[in-house]
């Protein structure tokens, strides 16, 4: 069903120089329309446009572009969960999840997420607007969102693009979001994917204790836990055996006796493997035994379908790139892709330790970029010459400080109603799903809140919507997860 209305409300005019003109300060576009969803029509009103975000002196330093979805033939918000969306980056726009995975409109792409032509967007047939309505927010220089600037000021770059200043600022837009949208009695919901797993960790804590907004659940996508990811510990390093099982039997690359099991057989052996086995392993370093340090290649190989010779040419440490450019290299020759390793590229050279280009994200550019500018220009009805940022620049990025994991422990300690979901694809070898299992863990070293803690996992990569069959099953698994954090009038005690 096609949009049936449109209005455009202009809040303020642009009084402030930003970093492009041609984008008003407050405004929003609404456009009505349906979607069919588990077989019944589900109305919904689309709001989409920038809304300011404000100092501590009332002056408005940025605006944000963001699109809210919500079904209109419901009547009590109240009882109405609402999803507060983000993607990662840092610097990337809300562009994937939002045309991809939970909202009304999906990409044109195959069932295994490959580009299709003609581009464009057509129903999603599975997105969670039937259970919760939905606002996706572009953080400053992400899509159209940009800071503003007086003309006699320069830039003050941390007040954005940091780990704390980041939940600072969306904390406090999110809370006038809400305020402006009457959504403070309703089930709040924050999710975030890549980067974004990051983000939402900081947000529960900020929200929480300065904005004082209580939430029901946090929900991570592919989670980067900056603890842990690419800090070249014997830890992140052990933690990628898992992903280089699952990526190998993919590609048919493990031994017979494992490549003829399934997936999620073998799974659970290499990670015993690389719990137990290889992290003390890597922990001895150059004081490791001869004979320990040749056994532990062995299986490693066995886990891993790269030789016992590679391994140990790098001492038991395999980097996830090297493992991309070598694992077919005496094969086909071809690279696998870093977000989702089921996808292959061509480099110029078979020599090398490193890919030359991230094979999946090129992929998916070449569908998403096109989707998007057509999507928000011809169905949502926002117009504007400004170029959309897919990825926007916000280095340097300050990563100091770092203390959003256990942000996130004090906010469900302090709150028994909050929930943690993550999900993963076993095929990203970005954020591994490893990791995402050991973020889980050390988030609540006591223990003792482990049974609000829940993990899904699936046959994919980082963005394991883009497969058809994993785009039905994980908005399946959020709506579960909604359904059994909501209250049902019980009290928030222990």
């Amino acid at each position: 069903m096609k949009k049936a209305l449109t209005i455009v409300i202009l809040f303020i005019s642009l009084s402030f120089w930003a970093q492009d003109s041609r984008i008003p300060l407050d405004t929003m576009v609404v456009t009505t329309n349906s979607v069919v969803i588990k077989g019944k029509t589900i109305p919904y009103k689309a709001t989409t446009g920038m809304q300011p975000v404000w100092n501590d002196n009332g002056e408005i330093i940025a605006s944000l572009y963001y699109t809210y979805y919500k079904r209109t033939d419901i009547k009590n918000t109240a009882k109405r969960p609402i999803v507060m969306s983000f993607n990662g980056g840092p610097g990337s726009a809300s562009v994937w999840m939002h045309i991809a995975y939970t909202g009304p409109k999906v990409l044109n792409i195959d069932n295994e997420g490959f580009p299709v032509q003609p581009y464009g967007v057509k129903d999603n047939p599975n997105s969670i607007l039937d259970v919760a309505d939905i606002v996706y927010v572009n953080p400053v220089n992400t899509g159209y969102s940009r800071p503003v600037v007086a003309k006699d000021k320069k830039l003050d770059k941390s007040l954005f693009f940091g780990i704390n200043a980041d939940v600072t600022y969306l904390a406090g837009w999110l809370n006038t979001f809400i305020t402006r949208n009457n959504r403070w009695e309703s089930p709040k919901y924050i999710i975030g994917e890549s980067y974004g797993g990051t983000r939402v960790m900081g947000l529960a804590d900020e929200l929480q204790n300065k904005q004082w907004m209580y939430l029901n659940g946090v929900i991570m996508v592919s989670p980067a836990d900056y603890k842990v990811l690419r800090t070249q510990s014997s830890v992140d390093y052990a933690l990628n055996l898992p992903y280089f099982t699952a990526a190998a039997w993919y590609h048919k690359m493990l031994p017979p006796e494992l490549q003829q099991k399934d997936l999620l057989e073998i799974l659970p052996e290499s990670e015993n493997f690389a719990i137990n086995s290889l992290l003390p392993a890597l922990a001895k370093g150059g004081f490791i035994s001869k004979n320990e340090k040749n056994s532990i290649a062995k299986e490693f190989s066995k886990y891993s379908g790269l030789s016992e010779k590679v391994i140990l040419q790098n001492n038991l440490e395999v980097s996830p790139s090297f493992f991309w450019k070598d694992l077919l290299r005496n094969k086909t020759g071809q690279t696998i892709g870093r977000l989702d390793s089921r996808y292959l590229g061509l480099d110029r050279r078979e020599s090398g330790i490193k890919p030359d280009f991230n094979s999946e994200l090129t992929s998916w550019l070449h569908s998403f970029t096109p989707a998007i500018n057509y999507y928000i220009r011809e169905e949502l009805n926002f117009k504007t010459d400004i170029k959309y940022n897919v990825f926007g620049p916000v280095s340097p990025w300050d990563n100091r400080n770092n203390n959003v994991r256990e942000g996130l422990r004090k906010a469900m300690a302090q709150n028994p109603y909050l929930k943690v979901l993550i999900q993963s694809g076993y095929y990203d070898g970005a954020t591994t799903y490893f990791s995402a299992k050991y973020t889980m863990w050390k988030t609540d070293p006591s223990g003792k809140m482990k049974d609000r803690f829940f993990f899904k996992g699936y046959r994919s990569g980082h963005m394991m919507y883009l497969r058809s069959e994993d785009l039905q099953k994980a908005n399946d698994d959020l709506r579960d997860f909604i359904s059994n954090s909501l209250s049902n009038g019980k009290s928030a005690k222990y």
